[in-house]
């Protein structure tokens, strides 16, 4: 079994849906970022490219972005959808294929545009076609009562996680269960949305992120940080759900479009090439949970990643988490209460925004630039993804 090493990696700027990205098709923002990745490190040979997607026109779209960059054809690819996770888990599959000797150098990561995103249509076949015209003869969707609509639609946009009625607010509906079950208050979600604005503020300002960002379709910035976020202004935010008491458009983030990628490669390939990479991927953990609560599903990643590891949080520097939403910062700090100051030190999802198949490349670019301005030698990176299931992957430098 080989070591895997990450040589580096970059991440575009984040882009608010409908706005600076509103007309780049996910390949073509995708294939921008790469181009830059690969003329910065000019790797001699690429053995694969394993990318997440989640929200895009479906097929095997990490294929054509990588044709779209202009990568030789002879370079296989694939794609993985494992929702909010997707990104970490290509991370986790490309290092297990060089672990297992059969690579030496994958491109991992992903790429998202929640503004291009397709709107998808059930065929008539289907029984929940069937069901909607049993419920409703006429074909009218005005004559379809409010309740029923709700619940079954021909078109969608957010893929089905969970058995019954497909719903679109299927992931608010947990994160607000979450809420309720863990008894979590308002106060505790506002303090972690904030901090998130105030630290990615801070990490703007001083340029924390040069080194891992790139300006591409005109966008040199990240657009979701609002700096003069406050409480009186938090209080404005109506509900996410009509039925919810919690949830609402601050402590859950937005959908936004982004792209980012690392290179992982082998010690045999550091040793031919006489590189030094600074950052090892030491150990992953993958976990199923509630899919009813899907952000819990971060915590039993996590205590499964020390435990397998043998190690304790006192052994880790810094910890980066998908911030997808403000209960999972709270989750986080009950669960380890002493490490506020080493979680998410850059700010989270609640201030960039979350670009589905991007967002577990773009934290492990943070984790990573977090180990470096603190110095630590370890540090986790983490996510609970739709349907329940939780990714996190220990790094070592």
């Amino acid at each position: 079994m080989d070591n895997v090493f990450i040589l580096g990696g970059l991440r575009s700027y984040i882009g608010v849906k409908n706005s600076a990205y509103r007309h780049v098709p996910a390949e073509h923002l995708g294939a921008a970022v790469l181009k830059e990745l690969t003329a910065r490190y000019q790797p001699p040979k690429i053995d694969m490219m394993i990318c997440g997607n989640c929200v895009g026109g479906g097929g095997n779209i990490t294929r054509l972005m990588a044709l779209e960059a202009g990568l030789s054809e002879s370079i296989p690819s694939f794609t993985v959808d494992l929702q909010c996770a997707s990104s970490l888990e290509a991370v986790i599959t490309a290092a297990a294929r060089i672990e297992s000797g059969l690579a030496d150098l994958v491109i991992a990561g992903g790429f998202e545009s929640s503004s291009t995103q397709p709107v998808r249509s059930y065929n008539p076949n289907h029984p929940y076609a069937a069901a909607i015209q049993a419920d409703n003869p006429s074909g009218n969707p005005a004559d379809t009562c409010n309740a029923r609509r709700a619940e079954l639609s021909l078109t969608y946009n957010t893929a089905k996680f969970i058995p019954g009625p497909h719903r679109e607010d299927v992931m608010l509906q947990g994160a607000e269960k979450t809420i309720c079950h863990y008894h979590i208050s308002p106060g505790e979600m506002d303090a972690w949305v904030l901090e998130s604005h105030r630290r990615a503020y801070r990490a703007a300002r001083e340029g924390l992120l040069d080194g891992i960002t790139v300006p591409v379709f005109g966008l040199g910035h990240d657009e979701g940080i609002r700096p003069r976020l406050n409480q009186r202004l938090l209080v404005l935010y109506v509900l996410a759900l009509k039925t919810g008491r919690y949830l609402n458009a601050a402590n859950a983030c937005t959908m936004n479009d982004g792209a980012a990628f690392l290179l992982l490669c082998s010690e045999q390939y550091l040793k031919k090439h006489k590189l030094s990479p600074r950052f090892r991927l030491a150990n992953a953990c993958t976990v199923g949970a509630d899919p009813l609560m899907s952000p819990a599903s971060v915590l039993p990643a996590v205590s499964g990643l020390l435990e397998r590891s043998g190690l304790s949080m006192d052994d880790i520097g810094a910890i980066e988490c998908n911030e997808a939403f403000a209960a999972i910062d709270v989750l986080i700090s009950r669960a380890y209460p002493d490490k506020a100051s080493r979680y998410n030190q850059l700010g989270g999802a609640l201030a960039y925004g979350h670009p589905y198949g991007a967002s577990g490349a773009i934290i492990l670019l943070h984790l990573m630039r977090s180990m470096e301005l603190s110095e630590s030698s370890r540090g986790i990176c983490c996510a609970a993804a739709a349907g329940g299931i939780g990714s996190a992957i220990l790094l070592e430098q």
